[in-house]
């Protein structure tokens, strides 16, 4: 079965678009926001497809944009390199390769340089809230978004 992946704003609608005929319908789904992000959906065009929900608060851009990181809070040292998957205005995703000592809430800085005319350096420290094996998740601390990423960020 073929499937899409759909935003969801804040106000809880999505606008799914069949990817056949490439019709649009915008759909209340807030009751599935703790439950069920896939839904199986049949467009009037007789497609029959599934819907992946994305409740995130902001877009998230896929990459393939390699950098490195440091802990710098605790103390503990360690770093390395990291090849980011996913940024968005608030948040990155990337993967380390073999052994780290990552670990949910210590505090990041991150180092890399966007894919754009400029190749714009970046440093963003970064809370980690996620670690599944070698897969990091982490929210930037600075919430104060800078204007070439959210010149990049844009879809």
């Amino acid at each position: 079965m073929v499937s899409v992946k759909t935003f969801v704003r804040h106000d809880n609608i999505a606008t799914i678009i069949c990817p056949t005929c490439k019709t649009a319908k915008k759909a209340a789904v807030g009751r599935y926001r703790h439950r069920k992000h896939a839904l199986n959906v049949k467009c009037r065009c007789g497609q029959i497809f599934t819907a992946h929900l994305d409740f995130r608060r902001h877009y998230r851009k896929q990459t393939r944009l390699p950098g490195t990181y440091a802990i710098i809070r605790p103390p503990a040292g360690g770093g390395g390199v990291v090849h980011i998957k996913n940024i968005s205005r608030s948040g990155i995703g990337f993967t380390v390769s073999g052994l780290h000592n990552i670990e949910k809430d210590q505090i990041l800085l991150l180092e890399f340089h966007l894919n754009d005319k400029k190749q714009t350096k970046l440093k963003k420290e970064a809370v980690v809230r996620s670690v599944r094996g070698n897969d990091i998740g982490c929210e930037f601390l600075d919430k104060e978004v800078e204007k070439a990423l959210g010149f990049f960020l844009q879809p």
